[in-house]
C-alpha cells in the first residue's frame, strides 16, 4: 500500500510564510492609499505640533516680556496706558500671565478709587475654571476683603471656610477675615482663638501675624507666648 509523502516541518514553515508574504502584498496593494495618506497626515500632525509648541514657547515668552515692561513702566509712574495693555494681557492663553495681568488691573483700580472694576476682576479670576486653584483661592480672598462691609457676617466665614484651615496657603488671611465677621456676630471668644491660631501660624506674614497677636489679646486671648520674633 502507497505510503502517503512525507511533509517536512521545513516544507510546511515555507508554504506558511509564502501564504503570509501573498496575503501582504495583496493587503499593501489593495490599501496602500489609505496607508500612505496615514503617514502623511501622521508627520504633517507631528510637525504641526512641534511647531505649535514653539510658536506657544515664543508667544508665552514675549507675553511674560510685555508683562514685565507694564510692571516697570507702573512702577516709574507711567500708568497712562498700563490698564489697557493689562486688559489685554489678562486675555493670554497662559494661565500664570493671565492671572498676574488681572491681578495687576485689579491693584490698579484700586489705586484709582475703582472698587467696582477691582471686585470684577477678582471675581473673574475666583470664578475661572481654567486658573490654578491658587490664583482663584488668592482672588476670592481679595474680593471678600473689598466687599467685607457690604457681605453678612455669615457670607463672609461661608465663603472662606474652605480656606479657614491651619496648614492650608492662605489660612492666615481666610482665618483673618473669618474672625473679623464672628465678631460682627457678637462671636468674641471664638473670633479670638482664631486670631491666636493665626498667630502661631509660620507660613502666615509677620505683620499678619502681628495683627493677629494683637486682636487676640484685646479679646482676651493670651498669645504672649507666640509673638512673632522681630525682623532682624
Amino acid at each position: 500500500m502507497a505510503q502517503p509523502p512525507d511533509i517536512s516541518d521545513t516544507f510546511v514553515r515555507e508554504v506558511d510564510e509564502n501564504l503570509r508574504r501573498d496575503q501582504l502584498r495583496d493587503t499593501a496593494k489593495k490599501y496602500s492609499g489609505w496607508i500612505i495618506a496615514a503617514v502623511v497626515l501622521f508627520l504633517a500632525a507631528s510637525g504641526g505640533y512641534i511647531y505649535w509648541q514653539d510658536y506657544q514657547r515664543k508667544q508665552n515668552e514675549k507675553a511674560v516680556e510685555q508683562l514685565a515692561q507694564v510692571f516697570t513702566d507702573v512702577s516709574k509712574g507711567q500708568t497712562q496706558t498700563a490698564p489697557a495693555r493689562l486688559d489685554t494681557l489678562s486675555k493670554d492663553h497662559s494661565k500664570a500671565v493671565r492671572a498676574s495681568a488681572s491681578f495687576g488691573r485689579a491693584a490698579m483700580a484700586i489705586e484709582q478709587n475703582d472698587p467696582k472694576l477691582a471686585i470684577a476682576k477678582f471675581r473673574g479670576m475666583a470664578e475661572d475654571k481654567s486658573l490654578p486653584k491658587p490664583f482663584r483661592d488668592l482672588a476670592l480672598i481679595r474680593q471678600t476683603a473689598l466687599e467685607f462691609d457690604s457681605l453678612k457676617p455669615e457670607e463672609v466665614i461661608a465663603r472662606m471656610q474652605p480656606l479657614t484651615k491651619p496648614g492650608t496657603p492662605w489660612f492666615g488671611s481666610a482665618g483673618e477675615l473669618t474672625a473679623m465677621a464672628l465678631i460682627k456676630q457678637g462671636k468674641k471668644a471664638e473670633a479670638g482663638r482664631l486670631f491666636a491660631a493665626i498667630a502661631r501660624d509660620e507660613q502666615a506674614p509677620e505683620t499678619l501675624r502681628g495683627r493677629a497677636v494683637q486682636m487676640a489679646s484685646s479679646l482676651g486671648v493670651d498669645v504672649s507666648n507666640v509673638m512673632p520674633k522681630p525682623a532682624q
